[in-house]
C-alpha cells in the first residue's frame, strides 16, 4: 500500500522502478521534441562537461603510487564529475539519449525523430569536447608536473586506439549499460544528493574497468593526437609506439566501434529491457 503523506510533509522516498519508467519515458518525449538549436547547444554543454571529467581523470591518474586498482578507482571517482555536471546542470549526452528508445517503443516518438536527435546530440557533444580540448591545450595544463600530465594523457589515448574492433565494441556496450543505469537510477531521485550518489558508483565502475565511452573519447583521444607532436611529452611517456595514434585510428578503431557499442548497450540492454518490464502494455 502506498504511504500516505500529510499536507506540507517533505517527501523523501525514492521513486519505485515503475514510476522511474514513466519519468524516463517523459524525458524521452521532452528530448525528442526539442528544437534543433536547443538540442545542439545542450549537447555542446554535455561534451564540454564530459571533457572536464576526462581532464580531471587524467590529472588524478598521473603519478599515482596507490597501485593499479586503487588508482583506477580514484580516477573513476574523478571522472564522475562529468555526468554529475550533465545531470545536475542540465545538458544532453549522446550515450544517455539512447534511452529515448523507450519513447519509440511506446509509439510516442518516431524512430526518424530519435535518430535525428541522436545525430544533433552526437555532433554537439563532439563540438563541446573539442572546444574544451582546445582550452585545456592553450592553458598549458598538460605541461604541469614536468609534462607528466601530458605523458599520462598520451598513454591513455594510445591505449584506446590499440583495441581490436570487437574489443572496442564490447567495451562500448558495457560502458553504456553502466552509464544508462546511472541515468536510470537518477529517475528514482528526489534531491541533488540522491542524483550524485546514483551517478557516482556506476560511472566509477565503467571508468575503473576501462570501458569505452564515445563522448569521453572525443576528448581523450584527440588530446593524444595533439600531444604526440610534442617531443618532450613523448619522451616523458617513454617513447611508446604511436603508429596507431592517428586520425583514422581514432575514427575507425575507437570512435566507430565504441559508438555502436554504446548505442546497443544503452538502447537494448537498459532502455528496451526496462520498457518491457514496466511500460509494455499486457493483453
Amino acid at each position: 500500500m502506498d504511504k500516505q503523506y500529510k499536507i506540507g510533509e517533505a517527501i523523501t522516498d525514492a521513486y519505485v522502478p515503475a514510476d522511474m519508467a514513466v519519468r524516463a519515458e517523459a524525458s524521452a518525449l521532452r528530448k525528442a521534441n526539442r528544437d534543433a538549436l536547443s538540442a545542439f547547444f545542450l549537447a555542446v554543454q554535455a561534451g564540454s562537461f564530459i571533457a572536464l571529467g576526462g581532464a580531471f581523470y587524467t590529472t588524478v591518474m598521473t603519478g599515482s603510487v596507490m597501485g593499479f586498482g586503487l588508482t583506477k578507482l580514484v580516477g573513476g571517482l574523478a571522472f564522475s564529475l562529468g555526468l554529475i555536471l550533465v545531470i545536475i546542470a542540465g545538458a544532453d549526452l549522446f550515450t544517455g539519449d539512447t534511452l529515448v528508445v523507450m519513447g519509440c517503443l511506446s509509439k510516442k516518438v518516431r524512430i526518424s525523430k530519435m535518430l535525428k536527435g541522436w545525430m544533433f546530440v552526437f555532433l554537439g557533444n563532439l563540438a563541446g569536447s573539442l572546444v574544451m580540448l582546445s582550452m585545456v591545450h592553450l592553458s598549458g595544463h598538460w605541461l604541469d608536473g614536468g609534462g607528466a600530465i601530458g605523458a599520462k594523457a598520451l598513454s591513455i589515448a594510445n591505449y584506446k586506439v590499440n583495441h581490436t574492433f570487437i574489443q572496442a565494441f564490447s567495451s562500448g556496450m558495457l560502458c553504456n549499460i553502466l552509464v544508462c543505469l546511472a541515468i536510470w537510477l537518477c529517475y528514482s531521485a528526489r534531491t541533488v544528493t540522491d542524483k550524485i550518489l546514483a551517478i557516482t558508483f556506476p560511472i566509477t565502475a565503467f571508468v575503473a574497468m576501462g570501458f569505452e565511452h564515445c563522448v569521453a573519447n572525443m576528448y581523450l583521444v584527440p588530446a593524444g593526437l595533439i600531444l604526440k607532436n610534442n617531443p618532450a611529452v613523448v619522451a616523458a611517456a617513454g617513447h611508446p609506439d604511436l603508429s596507431n595514434l592517428t586520425l583514422s585510428g581514432f575514427l575507425f578503431d575507437n570512435l566507430l566501434p565504441a559508438t555502436l557499442g554504446n548505442m546497443i548497450g544503452g538502447a537494448i540492454f537498459v532502455g528496451t529491457i526496462y520498457w518491457i518490464l514496466y511500460l509494455r502494455k499486457s493483453d
